[in-house]
């Protein structure tokens, strides 16, 4: 199917993945609160603030878990892959659906930490408020309870479920090692950052698509496509949430303008920008070098953008975006009864916050 027809079964992307975010919220978000409330004491409360279910004093908060992406790439898969059964295969998926937002969540508990991000979602990071020992220790006990809500499912597909899962935490830790060294490197190249990108975002948008099949029924080659679909819509993810660390809303992204510039990560754009070739980005690399300042955070978005960096990683993230349509066409060739996947794919490659 070609990519103007793709398209054209995406329009409204907007609407109708808000939609399915919103239903996956109330879907997933009973199994995933139940199960984070089994946790004891102390990580109960940071694990229930981190998610924005508590204020850090324990009283209720109207707070949002989150968008909740990849549990519905969990359901949106096994319903694609599911056929006439595809409803009653996603109810199957919540299991899932909740252990892949509990392993995601977990990094998330961790990145925070590492970077020291002191904002996430509007509010201040776990970390900040109970400390990094007790922040890093829920981080633990999340992944423990996606691992135990997979073995504890008496659906056929939940050990494997839970074998693939438990390969891709490996993996995207690997990712994240590899990002943190960056920060020391004075070079790095594309290759390596792209590889890094893959491995710390694309592997559970992939996994979350592959559980989501498996729990459909589907075969190995169906599944192996599915992963390759949510690693590819997952590279376009990346490339995304990168240009929107440099060129962010602080309103709309909870956290400082330019933050990933302010923190020297070497992200995609970035790169793009520092292995150029280009006066741009030689002064690009001077900025890199030492701490920098507001004002000097505003010439290193400029730089990357003279450098080419924001329109290489626009170019790229549509470039990917049409590898993700060709995989899942492998697993799905009638791409009309994978419209909740395309909706999906598309909002978060189109998204601006």
């Amino acid at each position: 199917m070609a990519l103007s027809t793709v398209n054209a079964i995406a329009t409204g992307e907007g609407q109708e993945a808000a939609a399915l975010l919103e239903q996956t919220r109330e879907t997933v978000n009973p199994q995933l609160r139940r199960t984070v409330e089994e946790l004891p004491g102390s990580m109960r409360r940071v694990a229930m603030y981190h998610f924005g279910w508590e204020q850090a004093d324990g009283s209720p908060s109207a707070g949002q878990a989150g968008k909740a992406i990849r549990p519905a790439l969990v359901l949106a898969s096994a319903q694609a892959l599911g056929g006439p059964g595809g409803p009653a295969a996603a109810d199957a998926a919540v299991r899932a659906a909740a252990a892949v937002e509990l392993a995601h969540n977990f990094t998330l508990l961790h990145d925070d930490v590492i970077d020291e991000d002191a904002r996430r979602r509007g509010r201040a990071t776990a970390w900040t408020v109970f400390g990094i020992p007790d922040a890093i220790i829920t981080g633990d006990a999340m992944l423990a309870l996606a691992l135990r809500l997979l073995a504890e499912d008496p659906h056929p597909a939940s050990a494997g479920a839970s074998a693939r899962l438990a390969s891709c935490v490996i993996e995207l830790c690997a990712g994240q090692q590899a990002d943190c060294a960056f920060e020391q490197r004075t070079h790095v190249s594309l290759d390596e950052c792209m590889a890094m990108a893959m491995a710390k975002t694309g592997a559970l948008l992939g996994c979350a698509c592959a559980l989501g099949a498996l729990y459909a029924g589907a075969g190995p080659d169906e599944v192996d496509a599915m992963d390759g679909f949510g690693r590819e819509a997952g590279l376009a993810f990346q490339l995304i949430d990168d240009l929107i660390g440099i060129w962010g809303d602080p309103e709309h992204t909870g956290k400082p303008a330019g933050a990933d510039l302010l923190a020297r990560k070497k992200s995609l754009p970035v790169v793009a920008a520092l292995t150029s070739g280009t006066e741009a980005g030689r002064e690009l690399a001077e900025l890199y070098a030492g701490p920098m300042t507001g004002d000097q955070v505003q010439r290193a978005a400029d730089a990357v953008e003279r450098a080419g960096g924001r329109d290489w990683a626009q170019a790229h993230a549509a470039d990917r975006m049409g590898r993700a349509v060709h995989q899942l066409s492998r697993a799905v060739p009638d791409l009309g009864a994978a419209g909740g996947l395309l909706a999906l794919a598309e909002f978060v490659t189109r998204r601006t916050r």
